[in-house]
């Protein structure tokens, strides 16, 4: 999912498409000061918030997906780390705070270059509310999840892993790929959650 690049983001200069000298992709280069424009992933990082046995999930405000549910995520910011991304997001759109951060799930989205990292974590208080980017936020207990009102496949995989975790008390880090085929399985509710 390449965007094209016209001009160059150093001089201003038009750019052309050319494989670089020492690389495999097609790139858009700079035909004046030969700035070479890579296109990355973006990162998300976002938080599965615990507390009493639920989890707190946040219904969007914004497209897309508006008006579905989500776990507080977002694009991560320059200058910070994911934690502190994943803080900021759950403030911004839950306006929850949070403890005990530790990173819990790393999914690859190849098809729509995207990497999300959600952090575990436990609310601090009960003042939580929806944040400009939420309709609504709320805890669920694992039965009253809105499986068939999830925003995205990773959110819901993240989920049905977490609450296999639970059962077994076992959290390792959790990594995987999140494929296009995946987008399917959010009609459908869960087995064995």
């Amino acid at each position: 999912m390449n965007i094209p690049i016209h001009y160059c983001m150093q001089c201003g200069s038009k750019t052309h498409q050319v494989i670089p000298d020492g690389d495999q992709k097609l790139r858009h280069v700079c035909s004046k000061c030969d700035t070479i424009h890579y296109q990355n992933p973006k990162i998300i990082t976002g938080c599965l918030i615990e507390h009493d046995n639920k989890i707190l999930l946040c219904r969007r405000a914004i497209e897309p997906q508006h008006g579905k549910w989500t776990l507080p995520a977002g694009f991560m910011e320059n200058n910070e780390t994911s934690s502190d991304g994943a803080i900021r997001e759950t403030l911004e759109e839950a306006n929850a705070k949070i403890s005990n951060v530790h990173l819990y799930s790393v999914y690859d989205i190849p098809h729509i270059s995207q990497v999300y990292m959600i952090y575990r974590a436990q609310l601090v208080d009960m003042e939580f509310s929806a944040g400009s980017e939420s309709l609504e936020v709320k805890l669920f207990n694992k039965e009253d999840i809105p499986w068939t009102e999830l925003a995205f496949s990773v959110i819901r995989q993240t989920l049905i892993t977490y609450l296999n975790d639970k059962k077994s008390g076992n959290y390792n880090l959790q990594t995987g790929v999140i494929t296009a085929e995946m987008k399917s399985l959010l009609k459908e509710v869960p087995e064995n959650v």
